[in-house]
């Protein structure tokens, strides 16, 4: 660390992303990348406006946002388009969170939760999760504090109801409750519905996951126009041209081919089904997952020890190595040729370690 490292960051421990490895290939199952190519319009879209690369990025990414709103029933002016919801979720930090203003967030969750507030200056706590891994609404009912919480889970699948999201965010209308729906095509409920509602809740989402774009870069939220006006100001004082020419064409021609997209997201819940099926009759707990991934367990292996064998026998998983979770890897659901692969190999792991 050099001298001229601000005295402000000499602490901060940065996210560690998932591994990208390139000595070989490999079933890629640590990244919760779609498996599925994006749709033909997509690729058609990017082509095009490569030609005009020389030229800047609508600012007001207006015709994307307009799509957007029209797909999930909200107005342009509640939309906000980031550069991956990371910025955005970023920028609800830097919008909302201070030393009066601290935020609250499970302490099994997304890793980037405390980077944001660490890297901001922001105070947070985090609330320990039910011994099944479930949230306890309780925790976060009337507690008078900025809320962000996955949902689903991160790394555990796990979702909260409807209403659940609805009794955090009525019993905190002084605070904002961000609800980051990363994964919510895969089987949970959104929460969108309810920002007509409530003047509080931010909801977040991405392109990475369930619209095979995680390479492009595109996240969004979508909040009351009061809300979504606040997030420009941050977004203009940051980068006005924050998504590029490609991905905003890219993400218009997505919303535009939804069907192809929420079609893959029912083939990948029918392979997590299938592979949590398979992993439970080898013995592995498995948490009941509505997102694109599986967290499991089997008391033959350790975690990081199944994580290194399938790595050598070109398998990737994601580890952590955080005492809580060390026993479990996620498994990123892939198709159904991905999945065999990975649960034969699983298997042989498992006969072998006998």
């Amino acid at each position: 660390m050099t001298r001229f490292f601000s005295s402000r960051h000499r602490s901060l421990v940065p996210y560690t992303p998932g591994e990208q490895p390139r000595d070989m290939a490999y079933v890629k199952l640590n990244t919760n990348e779609s498996p599925f190519p994006p749709s033909e319009s997509v690729i058609s879209a990017v082509a095009e406006e490569v030609k005009k690369v020389r030229l800047y990025s609508d600012p007001t990414c207006k015709e994307t946002t307009d799509a957007i709103a029209a797909r999930y029933g909200v107005s342009p002016d509640m939309v906000v388009l980031s550069n991956g919801s990371d910025e955005i979720l970023n920028f609800c930090v830097m919008a909302y969170c201070d030393e009066k203003h601290p935020l609250v967030f499970p302490n099994i969750t997304y890793g980037f939760y405390p980077v944001f507030c660490e890297i901001n200056g922001v105070p947070y706590e985090e609330i320990p999760l039910n011994s099944d891994f479930s949230v306890n609404v309780a925790d976060y009912t009337a507690i008078g504090k900025n809320i962000v919480i996955a949902n689903p889970n991160a790394p555990t699948g796990i979702a909260l109801s409807l209403s659940d999201i609805e009794t955090i965010v009525s019993s905190n209308p002084d605070n904002i409750v961000i609800i980051d729906e990363a994964y919510v095509d895969f089987g949970a409920e959104s929460a969108v519905k309810l920002v007509h509602k409530y003047d509080n809740l931010i909801v977040t989402q991405t392109f990475s996951k369930s619209r095979s774009m995680a390479g492009a870069r595109l996240g969004f939220s979508i909040s009351s126009p009061a809300i979504a006006s606040e997030l420009h100001t941050i977004r203009y004082s940051t980068n006005p041209y924050n998504v590029n020419r490609m991905t905003l064409a890219a993400g218009k021609a997505a919303i535009e081919s939804d069907g192809y997209y929420m079609e893959n997201c029912r083939r990948i819940e029918e392979n997590r089904a299938y592979t949590e099926k398979r992993l439970t009759e080898m013995g592995f707990t498995v948490l009941p997952s509505k997102a694109n991934f599986l967290f499991a367990k089997s008391d033959r292996i350790e975690g990081g020890t199944l994580y290194t064998e399938l790595k050598k026998r070109g398998v990737l998983v994601r580890h952590f190595e955080k005492p809580l979770i060390s026993d479990y890897n996620r498994i990123t659901v892939g198709t159904r040729e991905e999945m065999d692969i990975f649960l034969a190999k699983t298997l042989l792991i498992l006969e072998e370690t006998k």
